[in-house]
């Protein structure tokens, strides 16, 4: 049986979906990737950077223990399922160095692993072998069985998988996926495709936060915010996407819009907030701005209430009011379609 680690294999960025024959879709999930090692007895659970995950999740480790039917060696990513889809944040609360913490969750809000790719099959090192044969397989040991086990919808036909593009996002997922089907496993390679959504978005710069060792004289990042149906403004997300000159540019634009007054900015709704465990000793402080300048961004796509990755400025919108950027502006959030994704299986 193949031993940890396995470096994954990875993908690179495509702007379209391939069209031909020769590739096989999935719907890309936004979860912790995992390569699970199940040796007949126990389940090993590893990340993507090769540490062992098997502490956080306990329910998943406990789960495929007695889901999987023979020794493997699954790749996959771990996921949480909430009423409005993917819910990554409430995954990354699992990384908790408390384990009465940990353990509350795993009851609370249990993961799940969808399985799509098998790496080793009893004493068979499955790398070298075609991606199809290695699909086909993977259905045969992982298909039907009982949660947290489940294997992702996958497709052949290019029109499916842009159905699945346009659809599943509302669920959380990060695009789509393509893998060729002759191509073997080859870890620490970017081999695969990935095609994510990118869309724009009209916001409110509220805040700022100084460039490192730069307080005065540079700004690292615009803090944007989005009202919701009562008039809040939230914090969803900032963007860093200029140059140094531009950066520096930024502090005389800024200036006249600095305020002391709490009320302001992100005054009643979500905030920046403070230093955390997830922040690696950061200097997260920020300057409140008055919430009258409008930017549009680009973003790849919505976790629950904010970006999920850093956004792309595009340009100044001294044409629209900042209470117009709100965010009824995006698509509706469809929890129905992660039970369809799983549906479709």
């Amino acid at each position: 049986m193949l031993e940890p680690p396995i470096d994954p294999m990875l993908a690179k960025l495509s702007d379209t979906i391939p069209q031909d024959a020769d590739w096989l879709y999935e719907p890309k999930w936004d979860g912790f990737r995992c390569i699970v090692y199940f040796d007949g007895t126990g389940v090993y659970l590893q990340s993507r950077d090769r540490k062992g995950l098997n502490r956080y999740f306990p329910e998943v480790e406990a789960g495929l223990t007695a889901a999987l039917p023979e020794p493997c060696v699954l790749d996959g990513e771990i996921v949480i399922m909430g009423p409005n889809g993917l819910e990554f944040d409430t995954l990354q609360q699992r990384i908790h160095p408390a384990e009465s913490r940990v353990q509350k969750l795993s009851v609370e809000t249990p993961a799940v692993f969808v399985a799509f790719d098998l790496l080793g099959e009893g004493d068979a090192d499955l790398r070298p072998v075609h991606f199809w044969e290695r699909h086909r397989r993977l259905q045969a040991v992982a298909g039907g069985r009982p949660s947290p086990l489940f294997v992702t919808p996958a497709t052949t036909d290019s029109s499916v998988a842009q159905d699945w593009f346009d659809r599943f996002e509302g669920a959380g997922f990060d695009g789509v996926i393509a893998k060729r089907l002759t191509d073997t496993y080859q870890p620490g390679k970017r081999v695969m495709l990935k095609i994510k959504h990118l869309r724009t978005a009209d916001v409110v710069v509220a805040g700022f936060r100084w460039g490192k060792d730069a307080v005065g004289t540079s700004v690292g990042a615009l803090l944007l915010g989005l009202y919701d149906e009562a008039g809040v403004l939230h914090h969803v997300g900032h963007t860093s996407s200029f140059t140094a000159k531009g950066k520096k540019e930024l502090v005389e634009l800024l200036t006249p819009y600095v305020t002391e007054d709490e009320s302001e900015g992100f005054g009643q709704g979500r905030t920046p907030g403070a230093p955390s465990r997830w922040s690696g000793g950061k200097d997260l402080s920020w300057v409140r701005l008055r919430p009258e300048l409008v930017c549009e961004v680009t973003f790849d796509y919505l976790q629950g209430p904010r970006f999920r990755h850093g956004a792309t400025f595009q340009r100044w919108r001294t044409d629209k009011p900042p209470e117009a950027c709100t965010f009824d502006q995006f698509e509706a959030v469809a929890p129905y379609e992660l039970k369809q994704v799983f549906a479709e299986d």
